[in-house]
C-alpha cells in the first residue's frame, strides 16, 4: 500500500490557542512534545509505517500542513509522504551501553525545527539502542508540534496506536480512543472540580476585552481591578485570575537565565508503582504528593551539591498543564488546556516535612480555576499581536522556573507492530526564558522521571535525575521506622 493518503481536500482555520503555541516557537525554545519510545525488540518497519498510515494518519492534523493567509493560520490537507516523516537510524555499538548518545540524539532533535512545509510531526527509529543492563532495544523518537495537540491528546493518540498483544489482528482505529480514558484518569483532573460548562462560558470574555486589558499583567493591580468589572467571575474565579496576576517571582537559582536553545535530556530507571502508592497511603499522603515531593527533593539536593546557599523558604515554581476536557465521549485534538501553578518546597531538607508542604499546597490548588483562566489567556494571545504575545509570555516565565507534566499510562503491556514496549518517556516544551522541563509518566507498573535542560542553565541534567530514587527511598526509610 503506497504510503500516501487521498489527495488533499481539507482546510480549517487554527483555533486562537492553537495559533498562541504555534507562535511561541523561539530560538531558545522549540515548541515541540518528544517521546522516546523503547521497544524489546526491533519492528517490521513494513509493519510499523502500515500501522501509521492505519491509525495515525486518519488524523487530519497529521496529515495537514499550517498555511500562513490573510493575517491566519490555517490547517491545509496534502499528501504524506511516509518516506520524510518516518526515519531510520542505527547508534553505534559502545560498552557497556550507549544510553548517553540516544540521549544526545534526542536533545539535538529537541532543539532542531520540523520542516514547516509538511505537516509538523516526525518520527526516527533508532537501532541498537543498549541499555545500562545490557539489553539491546530500538528506539522510536516522536516530535509532534504543540499546535497540533497537547500532551494528554497526543498521549491518547499514541496509545490508541498499540495492540494488547504481540500477534493482535490488524484492526482500524477505534472511535473511542484512549485519549477519553487518559482525561478521566489524569491526577490533575480532579484539581479543576467542579468545573461546568457554565464555568468556562462564565470566563469565556471575549477577544476584545481581553486583548485590551491583557497588557495590565504587567501592572497586576490594574489588571486585577478591570478583572472584577467585567463581572463575569465567580468569587474564587477572580480569586484565582488575582493569584495568577499577583503571584510573585519565584526564588532566584542557578535554573533559572536566558536559555540559548541547545538541549540536554535524561531520563530515570522506573520506580516501582505499587510501592509508590503503598509509601504515599503508609504517610498519609496521595502518589502525587510523593512524586512532587520527590521532584522537589531532587533539585533541592542539586542545588546544595552545586554549592548553593539554599534557604529553608526556597521555593521553585513549575507550571503544571492541567487537562480541562470533559470525561467520555469523542475527544479531539487540538489543545484543551490550562496552566497551575505549583510551588516546590525546594528548601526543605526534611524529606517528611517537604511531602507535608507539597500536600498542603496541592490542596490549595484543588477546586480552583487557574488553569481555566490560564487557558482563556492562551486563547486570547493566539488573537493578539506577537508582541504583545511575547510580553504576557514573557511575564510568566519570569514567575517559573520549570514546565512539569504528569501523565499516567496504562498499567498493562502494549505491542506496536508486533514488538512490546518496554518504556515510554516525553518532555513538554518550555516556553519564554524557561529552561527546565520535568516529565513523571507510569506504565506498565513503573514510573519514570525525564528531565530536559538548556545547556546555559543546567548542562547535566544527570545530575539532578540520579537523587530521584533516593528521594524516594527516604520516604520508604521513614514509612518503615513508623510502621
Amino acid at each position: 500500500m503506497p504510503p500516501a493518503v487521498s489527495p488533499p481536500s481539507y482546510r480549517e482555520k487554527m483555533s486562537t490557542v492553537d495559533t498562541a503555541w504555534l507562535r511561541m516557537d523561539s530560538p531558545s525554545n522549540l515548541m515541540m512534545i518528544v517521546a522516546v519510545l523503547m521497544f524489546e525488540r526491533p519492528m517490521d518497519i513494513g509493519r510499523f509505517r502500515q500501522t501509521m498510515t492505519e491509525r495515525l494518519l486518519p488524523y487530519q492534523r497529521f496529515r495537514s500542513r499550517v498555511m500562513h493567509e490573510f493575517g491566519a493560520s490555517w490547517w491545509q490537507e496534502q499528501e504524506v509522504d511516509l518516506d520524510r516523516h518516518i526515519l531510520h537510524s542505527r547508534l553505534k555499538k559502545a560498552q557497556p551501553d550507549n544510553k548517553a548518545a540516544l540521549e544526545q540524539l534526542v536533545a539535538r532533535l529537541s532543539a532542531t525545527p520540523l520542516d514547516p512545509a509538511l505537516p509538523l510531526w516526525q518520527m526516527q527509529v533508532v537501532d541498537n539502542c543498549i541499555g545500562a543492563d545490557g539489553r539491546i532495544r530500538q528506539a522510536v523518537i516522536i516530535r509532534i508540534h504543540h499546535c497540533i495537540a497537547d500532551g494528554i491528546a497526543l498521549v491518547g493518540v499514541l496509545l490508541s496506536m498499540f495492540d494488547s498483544a504481540a500477534d493482535a489482528p490488524p484492526r482500524a482505529l477505534p472511535q473511542n480512543s484512549r485519549l477519553a480514558q487518559l482525561a478521566a484518569e489524569n491526577p490533575w483532573l480532579q484539581m479543576m472540580q467542579p468545573v461546568t460548562r457554565t464555568t468556562i462560558k462564565a470566563i469565556n470574555l471575549s477577544s476584545l476585552v481581553w486583548s485590551k486589558y491583557l497588557w495590565m499583567l504587567v501592572d497586576p493591580q490594574k489588571f486585577m481591578a478591570r478583572f472584577t468589572e467585567v463581572g463575569h467571575a465567580t468569587t474564587r474565579l477572580t480569586q484565582d485570575a488575582t493569584r495568577l496576576a499577583l503571584m510573585a517571582d519565584d526564588s532566584r537559582t542557578r535554573l533559572k537565565g536566558k536559555p540559548q536553545g541547545i538541549k540536554h535530556v535524561a531520563w530515570s530507571e522506573p520506580l516501582p508503582l505499587g510501592e509508590i502508592k503503598a509509601i504515599g497511603h503508609a504517610l498519609g499522603a496521595s502518589v502525587n504528593d510523593v512524586l512532587m515531593a520527590c521532584v522537589a527533593g531532587a533539585i533541592g539536593a542539586y542545588l546544595r551539591d552545586k554549592g548553593d546557599a539554599v534557604a529553608p523558604d526556597c521555593a521553585l515554581r513549575a507550571m503544571i498543564p492541567v487537562n480541562l476536557r470533559k470525561s467520555g465521549g469523542a475527544q479531539k485534538l487540538g489543545n484543551a488546556f490550562g496552566l497551575v501553578p505549583l510551588v516546590l518546597p525546594v528548601g526543605l531538607e526534611d524529606p517528611l516535612g517537604r511531602l507535608r508542604e507539597v500536600r498542603r499546597r496541592m490542596d490549595e490548588l484543588k477546586g480552583g480555576y487557574q488553569a481555566l483562566v490560564a487557558m482563556a489567556l492562551l486563547g486570547v494571545l493566539g488573537a493578539t499581536p506577537k508582541q504583545m504575545q511575547n510580553e504576557i509570555q514573557n511575564y510568566f516565565a519570569r514567575k517559573a522556573t520549570a514546565v512539569m507534566s504528569n501523565v499516567p499510562g496504562p498499567q498493562a503491556p502494549l505491542y506496536l507492530a508486533g514488538s512490546r514496549l518496554d518504556q515510554i518517556m516525553f518532555w513538554v516544551p518550555q516556553s519564554g526564558d524557561i529552561g527546565v522541563g520535568v516529565s513523571i509518566l507510569s506504565y506498565n507498573g513503573g514510573v519514570q522521571f525525564g528531565i530536559v535542560t538548556d545547556d546555559q542553565i543546567a548542562p547535566d541534567p544527570h545530575q539532578i535525575i540520579r537523587r530521584f530514587a533516593p528521594e524516594f527511598e527516604k520516604l520508604v526509610m521513614l514509612a518503615l521506622m513508623a510502621a
